[in-house]
């Protein structure tokens, strides 16, 4: 018999999770222990007292975040098992101990069945992140794990869970495990200084690894300006792969300043590189019709339904900016990572966009997230980064 208290569905609410979705809506809930408080551990039964799955409780509309469907105890075994099996998965993606590239995201939330937590490796650095407080009381025996699943070639364990747990429960920043060795990463064989410490989300934008690595089969020979640059990585892929310029905006000085320290990382570069510290709209309203490729990778314009609108709005307004002065025969990667607006409301953003300036467009590849970031069939809101290569006549 399991130790956790039991929450009690009403009648006909468990079909999603028989479904395998990781989330309990307070809805959804019939009977629950009033003394519960954030971050227990609990059990889920259906209206006929059947076994559901085994969750974390917090208040707020999503009540419970499932972890487990069996009937288990959640111990350092659990945790190790669960770790070695998203460490399998990566290894079998071929990430694992790779030569030119020794950063990816080891968990990504209920892609890895880990409601709550982002684990990210950074050449020999975990840093984790938990978007919730019932992960966060494990995060202790989640590093142990780590190292039992590394070994030698895990370092130091970092806890970044302060800026995404609410300020009141007193959490901090801190080392779990170790010392880190370095701070520099290689992505295909670019070098990159991460600043897990400060920078945004754990440090390094790991999903546009792909991404960035196919802008380098379109840029050698030309001119490419990346917007929104924050550590400047397709400014860098860029480089490495033969643009003749690049140029980096960012409204952040300390963007740019990460983004001149990656860019003299890597050597062969001199001359070739700008960085610039304005509005990017503003910027782009600007630019004289000189650019060949120009990349467009903005933070979430939207992060919840009632902002959608305003979001499709900026979208819609920063790629027609873009598309009116592009380069004829000019390339355009151009993203969202708002969850809330999916594949085909960004496509027909951007094709509104395309209307109003007036430019004839072909798309070359639909992008997303890449393997490491993995979309559960059952979960679909892992899925959140989609993009667009277009040519741009």
């Amino acid at each position: 018999m399991l130790p956790y208290p039991i929450i009690k569905l009403g009648k006909g609410k468990e079909i999603s999770l028989l479904r395998r979705h990781h989330w309990v809506f307070s809805g959804a809930i019939l009977e629950k222990d009033e003394a519960l408080k954030n971050g227990e551990l609990v059990q889920i039964h259906s209206f006929k007292g059947e076994f559901l799955g085994i969750g974390h409780f917090q208040y707020g509309s999503i009540m419970v975040r499932i972890i487990s469907f069996q009937e288990e105890l959640i111990n350092a075994y659990f945790w190790q098992k669960r770790l070695s099996d998203a460490y399998q998965v990566r290894k079998s993606i071929g990430l694992v101990n790779a030569k030119e590239t020794n950063v990816y995201r080891l968990v990504h939330g209920e892609g890895d069945g880990f409601p709550g937590l982002i684990i990210d490796f950074y050449n020999g650095t975990a840093v984790i992140q938990c978007h919730q407080i019932g992960m966060y009381k494990h995060v202790k025996e989640i590093a142990n794990a780590l190292k039992t699943v590394y070994g030698d070639t895990l370092d130091c364990v970092y806890d970044k869970s302060a800026e995404t747990l609410p300020k009141n429960i007193g959490v901090e920043n801190r080392i779990v495990l170790g010392e880190p060795k370095t701070t520099q990463v290689l992505e295909y064989g670019c070098a990159y200084e991460i600043d897990w410490e400060k920078g945004q989300k754990t440090g390094f934008f790991v999903d546009q690894r792909e991404n960035r690595n196919l802008l380098g089969l379109y840029a050698k020979g030309k001119k490419v300006l990346n917007t929104f640059c924050y550590s400047g990585g397709f400014s860098v892929a860029a480089l490495k792969a033969g643009a003749t310029e690049v140029h980096s905006v960012d409204i952040s000085a300390k963007a740019i300043e990460l983004t001149d320290k990656n860019v003299a990382l890597n050597t062969g570069f001199n001359g070739k590189h700008a960085s610039i510290v304005a509005d990017v709209v503003k910027y782009i309203r600007e630019i004289d019709l000189d650019y060949d490729i120009i990349v467009l990778d903005p933070p979430a314009f939207a992060k919840n339904m009632k902002a959608r609108h305003n979001a499709v709005q900026a979208y819609k307004r920063l790629n027609a900016e873009a598309l009116k002065r592009i380069q004829k025969g000019g390339i355009l990667f151009t993203f969202s990572c708002s969850q809330v607006v999916d594949k085909k409301l960004f496509a027909d953003t951007v094709t509104a966009a395309a209307f109003e300036a007036k430019r004839n467009v072909r798309i070359l590849h639909y992008l997303s997230q890449p393997a490491d970031h993995p979309i559960n069939l059952f979960h679909t809101e892992t899925e959140y980064l989609k993009g667009l290569v277009l040519y741009v006549e």
